[in-house]
């Protein structure tokens, strides 16, 4: 099989790696790559929101499946458009995407279909949302209702912090297009974890639970990242609480979706909260996660090719997944400044001291004519394996030790909660 995967960042090359694992695939390639997915797929210079140009390219090749990473494509509603050209292609289509590109449609969407989340009102009129704080408890969280690379979500504190969080997400622009409107809604206390499952419209698989660190600093502070790494499985997600996900959350999105004409298929991201009241939904995304992929699917002992057929063909009944019993924890190796500005072309050194036992998912990166070089905020995704996840943190940080770059900047509590509930 050729295959052609879309994107180009850590959770494109966790893809690219795991899907050159399959006996089933010949070639891949990659649109647009970076400068790791680069030594293990053809890079194809087209951007992944270039929709009909990469729908040009998998007809051209004979692609015989294409696997879109980033939510911008899939939001623009690439998987109608190659389905419509007679392509297989993972993921949902424009109107299931919008789960993630609206969160004032998945809040409304839970709402219709009894599907846990915080209280909430949405607004697209700035003096509206500015009169509802006024009584409001506190914290609470305001959200850009579009999609903003992780980083629309902002916590505050006081009636002060709320409203200038309106003021900069709507009148200031501070995300553009994804603030015109916005979603206000109640804190919640509690633990975070990540869900991912994969559907066919009807049926779904749950895959091993993670849990991602999205503040810049240890000890959850600073501002929110796209993800400053990951570990799994994450201890919170019990057995018990795992099936009361799958049931009053997964289950009704999925049928709740092919009822109202939008059947859900390819990946969902659900990011959870445990509370003492139970799970909570705190966003959908309707792709892999970022890194929360690149510490998942080091523990897939199964062909994701093969699951990634069963979900296009509509065959994800009855498959069962087997997953590798040790921990994983992915730390991401950041550019100094991020999430805010950053430079970059910065050389990265030590890469070839990493020992076989660990990955290096590249994220930012690229190579020029005499080394490879830092391109993005996020910059490496560090992956490495333990007999839990206390032995796979010490084997991260030692393999992190040996990798260097001008301004290099990553967390050093990732998996820590981990260890706190054993």
């Amino acid at each position: 099989m050729k295959i052609l995967v879309i994107g180009s960042g850590g959770r494109e090359h966790a893809l690219v790696w795991k899907i050159k694992q399959s006996p089933r695939v010949s070639r891949i390639f990659c649109a647009p790559g970076n400068g790791g997915i680069a030594e293990i797929a053809e890079c194809v210079d087209i951007k992944a929101d270039d929709i009909l140009g990469l729908a040009d390219f998998a007809q051209a090749q004979g692609i015989d499946l294409t696997v879109v990473g980033p939510e911008v494509p899939l939001v623009a509603g690439i998987v109608d458009l190659f389905e419509e050209e007679g392509l297989k292609i993972f993921g949902p289509s424009q109107a299931a995407a919008r789960l993630e590109g609206s969160k004032v449609f998945a809040k409304n969407f839970m709402k219709r279909w009894e599907i846990p989340t915080a209280r909430y009102a949405a607004f697209s009129d700035e003096k509206a949302a500015l009169a509802h704080l006024a009584g409001h408890t506190y914290p609470l969280v305001v959200k850009a209702a579009g999609l903003a690379a992780g980083k629309g979500v902002i916590i505050c504190r006081n009636q002060v912090e709320a409203e200038d969080a309106v003021r900069r997400i709507m009148s200031g622009n501070m995300f553009k297009d994804a603030g015109k409107s916005l979603v206000i809604e109640d804190f919640l206390e509690g633990e975070e974890a990540s869900i991912l499952a994969i559907s066919d419209g009807k049926d779904f698989l749950l895959l091993e639970s993670s849990q991602d660190h999205k503040r810049i600093f240890d000890n959850d502070e600073g501002p929110n990242t796209g993800g400053m790494g990951a570990y799994s499985p994450a201890p919170v997600v019990t057995d018990a609480l795992s099936r009361q996900i799958a049931d009053t959350v997964i289950r009704p999105l999925i049928e709740g979706m092919a009822d109202e004409g939008a059947p859900f298929k390819g990946v969902l991201y659900v990011g959870i909260m445990v509370t003492q009241d139970g799970p909570r939904v705190l966003e959908f995304n309707t792709r892999f996660g970022d890194p929360e992929t690149q510490a998942v699917l080091p523990r897939l002992k199964s062909d994701l090719v093969d699951v990634m057929l069963a979900s296009v063909d509509g065959r994800v009944a009855g498959m069962v997944l087997e997953w590798d019993p040790r921990a994983c924890v992915c730390v991401v190796m950041a550019a100094g400044g991020y999430p805010g500005d950053y430079a970059v072309g910065a050389p990265i050194s030590g890469l070839d001291k990493v020992s076989a036992g660990a990955v290096v998912f590249h994220a930012g990166t690229r190579k020029d004519t005499t080394a490879l070089v830092t391109s993005g905020g996020r910059v490496l995704g560090v992956t490495a394996m333990g007999e839990d996840v206390a032995k796979a943190i010490v084997h991260v940080y030692a393999e992190i030790k040996k990798i260097t770059y001008e301004g290099m900047h990553f967390r050093r509590d990732i998996g820590r909660k981990a260890i706190g509930r054993h």
